[in-house]
């Protein structure tokens, strides 16, 4: 609901989450699945050189997302 009423205001969004399907029905239009509830942006269980990677990767398909706007009525979801 949240990213719904910014986006209102005009302001690009982006929901990070690994709950796309309720993001989807809340009707976030760009949507960055996470690795875990918890840890959206980071993967413990990877060496801390790989995770470093990993989080980097992770924002910047984010900041790509924030570049192109979805036709509307339609979702822009990014998954791994």
């Amino acid at each position: 609901m949240i990213t719904k009423e910014i986006q209102r205001a005009g302001i690009p969004v982006i929901q990070v989450t690994n709950l796309t399907k309720i993001a989807e029905g809340m009707g976030s239009n760009r949507i960055l699945r996470g690795n875990s509830v918890l840890l959206v942006f980071g993967d413990p269980t990877l060496p801390l050189p790989s995770e470093k990677a990993y989080r980097e990767k992770r924002v910047e398909q984010a900041l790509n997302m924030l570049e192109k706007t979805p036709p509307e009525g339609q979702h822009a979801i990014i998954e791994e």
